[in-house]
């Protein structure tokens, strides 16, 4: 039987609100839920097409504010829960696996603490951790980070002005844009990750789509970034596993050696040669063993 792999997208309602959803491989397979970067959209389950092709339901889901996801202000990141539950209640499905990247794993974080009844396991791929913890949050981050993050303390107009144009400028991202868009942010490990066009053209159509109203998501996710979770990463109730690369310019190292030591029930998957990019698109196929036997490794 053929498995598809083209991604298909729709839209749900939760209390009152849309949600933007994105499917992608075989209905008849094991669910795994998406949980995109930030900035981000559902779509971007097309950059893992591989885990469709082998044999899983991927779910991808717009955070509010992106894509065609209404915008809700004061969002943690536990509210994401909330989310997950009603676009798999609309899909049919149940029990799933749980993959955020980047700006996304805090989120799948929270199913792994907050949903130990559906959600079976759990990643965090180069995946920020709690603002409140013991280190230099943006100690060996980029320049661009660094500069994003000091204004997202201080709020207000000029924060929003910084937002607003590096929106503008993401929106417009092409494949052949979209590396230089990025800056310090790309190490040369990440640079290389994405030699192929048509994965650069993945990327920017992402970073397209997610401002397709404007900045709200991304404003929320830094704001929900800033503040509590909502939950303890200490109280993961099912297997978890910690991925996260030495030569990481957005989300450097030290975030994942935090988070590995502080979530329970967690392995870990530390890769000195491997960046923010790299560390996902090179080792797809480790992440579909590991979804395979239906555990967090």
């Amino acid at each position: 039987m053929k498995r598809a792999t083209t991604v298909e997208v729709r839209t749900v309602s939760v209390a009152g609100r849309t949600l933007e959803v994105a499917t992608v491989g075989d209905r008849a397979g094991d669910t795994v839920v998406v949980h995109h970067g930030s900035p981000g959209e559902a779509s971007s389950v097309s950059l893992l097409a591989p885990l469709a092709t082998d044999g899983f339901f991927v779910v991808g889901v717009s955070r509010p504010g992106y894509g065609e996801s209404t915008r809700r202000e004061g969002r943690r990141v536990a509210d994401a829960v909330e989310d997950v539950n009603a676009a798999l209640d609309a899909l049919g499905r149940s029990t799933y696996q749980s993959v955020g990247w980047s700006g996304g794993g805090p989120h799948s974080l929270a199913c792994a603490v907050l949903d130990p009844t559906r959600c079976v396991g759990a990643w965090s791929l180069a995946g920020v951790a709690p603002i409140d913890v013991d280190f230099d949050w943006t100690e060996g981050m980029a320049p661009e980070n660094v500069a994003e993050f000091a204004l997202a303390r201080e709020g207000g107009p000029a924060y929003e002005a910084h937002m607003a144009a590096i929106g503008e400028v993401l929106a417009a991202a092409t494949a052949d844009t979209i590396i230089d868009l990025f800056g310090e942010l790309l190490t040369p490990v990440d640079r290389t990750a994405l030699s192929d066009e048509a994965r650069r053209e993945e990327f920017a159509a992402s970073c397209r789509r997610a401002f397709a109203h404007g900045i709200g998501g991304y404003l929320d996710d830094d704001r929900a970034f800033f503040t509590s979770w909502g939950f303890d990463v200490a109280d993961a109730a099912v297997p978890v596993s910690i991925w996260y690369g030495d030569q990481d310019a957005m989300v450097p190292p030290t975030h994942g050696a935090w988070l590995a030591a502080h979530t329970a029930n967690a392995t870990v998957v530390h890769r000195r040669d491997e960046g923010h990019v790299s560390l996902v698109v090179n080792h797809l196929d480790q992440l579909s063993v590991a979804l395979r036997a239906g555990r967090a490794e």
